[in-house]
């Protein structure tokens, strides 16, 4: 039973921190005004989670969770085109109460791709999470199993260069229009692909 409550202890630690992080950015995050908006001290977030490199990991898979559950009630198959679907992911994924966490997840992407020991395992699930995000709108009839993970890698790389874009020029209306472009040539590119059952 006290591993029960310690457990939620834990995850309602963090939930706390993510809120720190999404309400105060991370230009200067610390544990110790962490831990304070947390309802806890630096010494139990080091308990929680190990270090200041894996609180903050788990602060960007927590974040990510709540993104996906704000598409949870997103029906993906009532949409005609798997761009369709894609479109209102972006419109999730860019809303600018993320930005925070954005600016989070791309500064220890680069410190990861760096050093991989120093944030272990973040790179892989960079990449393994956002496909599943991605995957409902990628499955689609006709569409094999290799193409659909294909078709979300294609997504993948685009929402991430147009997020790393808005979060370094606030852009909204340029990027936004881009966005509309690229995933209308999707479209196409998608329906001839699938059409002439040739590859993506």
């Amino acid at each position: 039973m006290a591993r029960t409550r310690d457990a939620a202890r834990r995850a309602e630690v963090l939930d706390r921190a993510v809120d720190y992080v999404l309400e105060n950015g991370i230009s200067e995050l610390s544990l110790r005004p962490l831990a304070k908006a947390a309802g806890t001290s630096p010494r139990v977030l080091l308990y929680y989670f190990g270090s200041k490199e894996e609180l903050v990991v788990e602060l960007i898979a927590r974040g990510r969770a709540r993104q996906r559950e704000t598409m949870a009630n997103v029906e993906m198959s009532s949409f005609r085109t798997a761009t369709g679907a894609a479109r209102k992911l972006w419109q999730q994924f860019s809303a600018p109460k993320w930005e925070p966490l954005m600016r989070l997840f791309f500064e220890v992407y680069g410190l990861a791709l760096q050093d991989r020991s120093r944030f272990p395992g973040f790179l892989e699930a960079a990449v393994e999470d956002w496909l599943a995000a991605l995957k409902p709108c990628c499955s689609l009839p006709g569409r094999s199993a290799r193409d659909a993970r294909a078709y979300a890698t294609l997504l993948l790389a685009g929402f991430r260069g147009f997020l790393l874009d808005l979060c370094a020029t606030h852009d909204r209306a340029r990027i936004n229009r881009a966005v509309d472009l690229w995933l209308s040539m999707l479209d196409r590119t998608a329906s001839n692909a699938l059409r002439d059952d040739s590859p993506l």
